[in-house]
């Protein structure tokens, strides 16, 4: 089973560790990986500021990635939508469809949100087919938008709204219910 639960205190060394796995690093669109004192500190930021939210993505009780929300202060109802698998056991598994479902109903359930949107690099297929199935639409692509080790990457817009979520919501979820992968 996939489950989102809220960030705890040693839940930050294991993102740090992640984070320099260069599997993980690849798709970052960071200029550099953050020393651990800038890590820390966006994990306490992460934690107590009203702007974000995070959680652990969490796979048979074992941490498996980090699912965030950021820009949630915005007037406009919208946040950032931002996931990763740093768990190699979890990859290819539905472990990311699963979060984002997960998360996709904490946003619009949860925090009221009326839309979700994310910037994904173009040659990340697993993540857009991840996206692409739980209900995300593309929205724009962006041409040389992050340098990624001196060399420009295209970028790939995302997003859903709560209207389409909701629509989409009862055979997404039953799909992974079925194959055992999220709770009913």
């Amino acid at each position: 089973m996939i489950e989102l639960r809220d960030l705890r205190d040693g839940d930050e060394a294991i993102l740090f560790q992640w984070r320099g796995e260069p599997e993980v690093d690849r798709w970052m669109s960071d200029a550099a990986f953050p020393s651990r004192e800038v890590h820390a500190a966006w994990f306490q930021a992460l934690r107590s500021d009203p702007d974000m939210r995070g959680w652990m993505i969490v796979r048979s009780g074992e941490p498996s990635g980090l699912l965030t929300l950021t820009g949630l202060l915005s007037h406009h109802r919208r946040a950032g939508w931002n996931w990763f698998l740093g768990s190699a056991e979890a990859r290819g598994r539905g472990v990311g469809r699963a979060a984002q479902v997960l998360g996709l109903d904490r946003a619009f359930g949860e925090l009221g949100l009326h839309k979700v949107f994310a910037e994904v690099m173009a040659d990340n297929d697993a993540a857009l087919k991840a996206q692409a199935a739980s209900g995300f639409r593309r929205e724009g692509y962006l041409r040389g938008h992050v340098l990624k080790d001196g060399a420009p990457r295209d970028v790939v817009l995302l997003g859903i709204l709560a209207e389409e979520w909701s629509e989409l919501r009862g055979d997404v979820r039953r799909s992974l219910t079925d194959a055992h992968l999220i709770a009913a």
